[in-house]
């Protein structure tokens, strides 16, 4: 009798975990749709062309209100903070940790005013190294979004 208690209390413990992990993964998910900053649907959205080169790639600017701009990107820069700079969509000035990007696409954003920064993305996903030493790759999207 008790094994059998002990093997149903198993298998209802493994079933509750089950279903925290299947809830975790499920709200990690859409918190991370959220701050995607490539919209899923582009329908309708203008795409501005600029520049002239080989290479080519999109970039979106999402502002502070959630509106996203579309840019094809021509250039024949290896990097792609260089092609960004040369097109003027960003500015921002040298630091200890490479280029702090406060201006992108003529809007700024201002830690020291409001807590808002560009955090920059390299397709959807929060980029692992900054957009002046990020090197262009053939299909990948770029993107910068005004975060808190």
């Amino acid at each position: 009798m008790t094994t059998n208690l002990k093997k149903m209390l198993s298998v209802i413990v493994c079933i509750v975990l089950l279903a925290a992990v299947a809830l975790f993964t499920i709200g990690c998910s859409s918190a991370n749709d959220k701050t995607d900053p490539i919209p899923s649907d582009t329908t309708g959205m203008t795409v501005t062309s600029l520049g002239e080169g080989e290479r080519q790639f999109d970039f979106y600017v999402t502002d502070a209100n959630g509106n996203t701009t579309k840019f094809v990107i021509k250039t024949d820069k290896k990097i792609v903070g260089e092609a960004l700079l040369e097109l003027k969509l960003i500015e921002g000035e040298e630091g200890p940790y490479g280029l702090y990007v406060k201006k992108v696409n003529g809007i700024t954003a201002d830690y020291d005013t409001d807590k808002t920064y560009w955090a920059f993305y390299v397709d959807g996903e929060y980029a692992m190294s900054g957009v002046d030493t990020t090197e262009i790759e053939s299909g990948k999207v770029y993107s910068f979004k005004i975060e808190k």
